[in-house]
């Protein structure tokens, strides 16, 4: 294995908080060294590598903790291979698979698979989530043991959300003997069927049928209250309403283990987005008014968002190429998480190493993996990005098989120049 010599590069390491000028030396697929000025390395062999990064910034690989991978029973949408080349492409190294598939992976062997074809990549480390019930159908519980000793990241039905009460509470103190999380996707099933937009006078005026914001709000309010009798450890995705941010704010004061993501949409788009019936735009969540885009914004910066994570939903044409109401609700992802994230560090004032940290250490942290960061002795994931490069989200252009990206025609700036997985340069 080549030996890597990353020279003028802007070392960035939000875990430990380092942001300086200097240089990182991989050994054996690790990161034997870096810091301000490790001065250049003998040549002991002839695959030895100086990479010289330009005054690029170089950082831990990205953490995904929310993506639909296709695989298994969707490969028409997107495949493990094809996922694995977008997520490269923006800097991506670990993603945790959510496990609403087909079949859903409910069955530890499942679990196992798909760790060793995220290895097979070559590019992309895959945790699987754990299904919560049987199927992502809601009705019984899941081995959630078995799941978790196969190598089960967390615990979530992924689209779905755990409707009954009871079950998740059961979930919640089943998972916690396992030192697991819960992850629920925030909204209230009854009052969101056969919703399409946000309920309101955009919804109205296009005359689509609306989802109240408060389903997101009332599914949050009673999980906290289930997660405060369990003891259990509980992560809402995609958050998207101001509503929910407080009541997320007010259970971590109170002491109760919950944590949050977002996703890219949600900060850089409102619900104006779907235009004159743009299904690319159509999204679950569906997108916001400004005011809730707002809060979300406050919500990264001020810590009550734990992670920003893609969210890719994978869709094909003929997902998208329907009556809005009918059409299927999905944004793809990975290759522009990175840049639009960066965009509310270029627009909105976000310091860069909390943009970042939003992307590495603290959803490792969440799901507790050993990954996000820069130390002596870890695998080299890494993450080499120009700030300033700019470039225009193309649908159909960009890697990976799913052209439903909700951001076509933007501009955004911030571009990865070269990532790579345990020392393999796998992108740029």
């Amino acid at each position: 294995m080549a030996e890597l010599f990353f020279t003028n590069v802007r070392l960035i390491d939000p875990a430990s908080g380092l942001d300086q000028p200097g240089e990182l030396l991989v050994q054996a697929g690790l990161i034997a060294d870096f810091g301000p000025s490790l001065g250049r390395p003998d040549v002991p062999t002839p695959d030895f590598q100086i990479i010289d990064g330009d005054g690029a910034i170089l950082c831990p690989g990205l953490v995904d903790m929310r993506a639909a991978l296709g695989e298994p029973g969707y490969e028409y949408r997107e495949t493990i291979a094809s996922a694995a080349a977008a997520a490269a492409s923006s800097g991506i190294t670990t993603l945790a698979a959510l496990p609403d598939s087909l079949p859903a992976i409910d069955d530890p062997a499942l679990v196992r698979l798909l760790r060793a074809r995220g290895e097979e990549t070559g590019s992309l480390t895959i945790l699987p989530y754990g299904a919560v019930t049987r199927g992502c159908h809601g009705k019984e519980m899941a081995e959630i043991g078995l799941l978790r000793e196969a190598g089960a990241v967390a615990f979530t039905d992924g689209r779905r959300a755990v409707a009954d009460a009871r079950m998740m509470r059961l979930a919640l103190s089943y998972a916690r003997g396992f030192g697991a999380r819960i992850v629920q996707h925030p909204e209230d099933p009854a009052l969101a069927d056969g919703g399409a937009a946000t309920e309101g006078e955009l919804a109205t005026r296009l005359g689509l049928p609306g989802i109240p914001a408060a389903a997101e709000a009332i599914l949050v309010a009673r999980d906290i209250r289930l997660a405060r009798l369990t003891g259990g450890a509980l992560h809402f995705a995609h958050v998207s309403t101001a509503e929910t941010l407080t009541l997320i704010r007010r259970a971590k004061q109170d002491g109760i283990d919950v944590t949050c993501d977002t996703a890219p949409p949600y900060f850089d788009l409102n619900e104006t987005a779907i235009g004159d019936f743009r299904t690319y735009a159509k999204l679950s969540p569906p997108l916001r008014p400004e005011a809730d885009r707002m809060a979300i914004c406050e919500g990264l910066a001020d810590g009550t968002i734990d992670a920003v994570a893609s969210d890719h939903q994978p869709r094909d044409a003929d997902d998208k190429r329907l009556p809005f109401a009918l059409a299927s609700p999905g944004g793809a992802g990975l290759a522009t998480l990175l840049g639009v994230t960066l965009a509310q560090v270029h627009g909105n004032g976000l310091p860069l190493l909390r943009a970042l940290d939003l992307l590495t250490a603290r959803p490792a942290r969440v799901l507790g993996i050993e990954a996000g960061r820069l130390a002596r002795g870890l695998p080299a994931d890494l993450c080499l990005f120009d700030l300033e490069r700019i470039w225009k989200v193309e649908a159909g252009l960009l890697p990976g098989k799913a052209p439903n990206t909700p951001f076509d025609g933007r501009a955004l700036e911030g571009r990865v120049v070269g990532t790579w997985k345990a020392g393999r340069r796998v992108f740029g």
